[in-house]
């Protein structure tokens, strides 16, 4: 079988800083000595290989013993967050991605000048509930029917969206707001340009292939995005974590196929799966 690579795919800058964070944390202060706030990144497989590696990453911020250091994942985290690891005398070791603290002082600065602060994004994502810890009341929209449930009557908006969103879906959530009757409305673009960059390489390329092959964590925001965007461009596309959960059903009759990667997907993990494919 053929395989072509997307031109962008795999590791952003953002997951490859917070995996070194995490390994020079646990390298510096040994084994068991570091606990993280959750999965460092949305992959089992880069998240046990950390664990591996030393790393606790199921830890809870009020039962961490103050002899270990509390690392903060690549999603970021609220305000209070740190404030309570200061009161209990916790070492912070910071792995937040640089685009995701930027949000986080977006959102602040907007607050203190006076807008009503919206997201567009996941309620349940962990960077949106980081993100919207740094003002009062923010609102969080993601869908058309959240803008009469959620969205109140404000005269001055200050709109950012969650980083891995797709700017199609940003941009029409924008036009919904928009079309009501809004004194300011204020948008500051924090979308992650590593995240764009590979959204449009996978569309591309899954215009070109008859079987696409998205691979990254089935909870990972972007590569669930990502599928679903070439899914909605006509190709036949799968999303999987690794060449375990491959059925030879899926390239039935298929020549062709792409292959991409989400952003907290290792290249290994992308090329095992490749020479796998092109064997077949």
């Amino acid at each position: 079988m053929k395989v072509v690579l997307a031109s962008s795919r795999g590791f952003c800058f953002g997951v490859e800083d917070a995996i070194e964070i995490a390994e020079m944390a646990v390298d510096s202060r040994g084994q068991g000595k570091v606990v993280a706030l959750g999965p460092v990144i949305h992959n089992k497989q880069v998240v046990s290989r950390l664990e591996e590696a030393g790393l606790d990453q199921s830890g809870d911020l009020e039962t961490i013993d103050p002899s270990r250091a509390m690392l903060i994942r690549s999603h970021g985290a609220g305000p209070e967050t740190f404030e309570r690891a200061k009161a209990r005398g916790l070492d912070v070791v910071d792995a937040t991605c640089v685009l995701v603290k930027r949000a986080q002082n977006v959102v602040k600065q907007l607050h203190e000048r006076g807008y009503h602060v919206v997201m567009i994004g996941d309620p349940n994502h962990p960077e949106v509930k980081g993100v919207i810890g740094y003002a009062p009341n923010v609102t969080v929209i993601d869908e058309d029917t959240d803008l009469d449930i959620a969205l109140p009557y404000r005269e001055r908006l200050g709109i950012v969206a969650q980083t891995t969103h797709s700017p199609a879906h940003v941009a029409k959530m924008i036009e919904k707001i928009l079309l009501r009757p809004f004194r300011e409305v204020k948008i500051v673009n924090t979308l992650c340009l590593e995240v764009t960059r590979r959204q449009e390489a996978a569309i591309s390329l899954a215009k070109d292939v008859e079987v696409m092959f998205v691979l990254g964590g089935l909870h990972s925001a972007n590569t669930r995005e990502m599928a679903r965007m070439c899914r909605e461009s006509g190709c036949d596309t799968h999303h999987i974590e690794t060449w375990e959960q491959f059925d030879p059903s899926m390239v039935k009759s298929k020549a062709l196929a792409g292959v991409t990667a989400g952003a907290s997907t290792p290249e290994w993990v992308i090329n095992d799966f490749v020479q796998h494919l092109e064997r077949i």
